[in-house]
This record gives structure tokens, sequence and C-alpha cells, in this order.
């Protein structure tokens, strides 16, 4: 089943439940499908691999929204977005460990003869297409400098 007709069952399911914030959450992410597929020009159906990257994004904006409102002393606006953050991880593939990135990490810095931090492009290209979607930019970024440093 499309991650998007799992976003819909869901939406239905929190409309029965009156469950205003993972309503609000899964709307946000029904947009952005429906703003996807009309960028292109065309109403094609979004890849998996589309809908993964959308699902994302909302993800890091809802992680770094409430960043802000933590930092911030707000507790009472981080809530809600901590709460629509964890209604929307539900649809992620299953986030890999450090140490599986670190390994891939390693693999791709050997395959690809990468020797200072000028390959750093090239690694880190590699290495997220390789774990599209089961890895944090930022995470995978850190390995790499550290292995590349060396």
């Amino acid at each position: 089943m499309s991650l998007q007709k799992q976003v819909m069952d869901k939406m239905k399911e929190a409309m029965k439940a009156k469950d205003t914030i993972a309503l609000q959450a899964l709307r946000a992410v029904k947009s952005a499908f429906l703003l996807a597929k009309t960028e292109t020009g065309v109403q094609e159906e979004l890849t998996e691999e589309q809908e993964v990257k959308i699902i994302q994004k909302q993800v890091k904006q809802r992680k770094d929204s409430a960043a802000i409102f933590i930092k911030q002393d707000r507790e009472d606006l981080a809530a809600p977005e901590l709460a629509e953050l964890a209604v929307l991880e539900q649809f992620l593939p299953e986030a890999l460990s450090e140490g599986k990135i670190e390994e891939v990490v390693i693999a791709n810095i050997g395959n690809l003869n990468a020797s200072g931090m000028q390959d750093m492009g090239k690694v880190m290209a590699a290495v997220q297409e390789e774990l599209a979607g089961q890895a944090d930019g930022k995470v995978i970024s850190t390995f790499v400098r550290k292995h590349l440093m060396k």
C-alpha cells in the first residue's frame, strides 16, 4: 500500500477519533503530496521514494520548530509539534543505527578512494543515495567528516 493511501487511512481514523493534532499533521502531509504532484505539471503518481522524501521534509520541519520553541522556553508551542512529529514518524522506514551508518560511510570512502575533505561531496552523495530515507543527513555528515579528517 502506498504511503498516500496509508496517510488517507490514518486521516480517516483521526477524524473518527477526533484527534486534532494527528489530523493536522496528516493534512499537512496530504497537502505536500498534492503540491508535489502538481509541481511536475502532470498528474502522475508519486514514487515511494518521493513520498518518503516529502514525509522526511515534514518531520524535519517539526523537529526544527520544536527545537526553536524549546530553546525559547515555549513548551506550550513545542508540545503540539512533537506530537505531530510522532504521528509522521510512523510513515518513515526504520532508521539505521549509528553503527550501521558508520559502516556504510567507511565502505563508501573506500570504494571512492576518498582521501580528504575535498571528497566530502562525492562521499555524501553516494552514502545518501544508498541510505535514502534511513538516515539523517546530519548524522551522515558527522561520520563522513570524522573519517575524512583522519
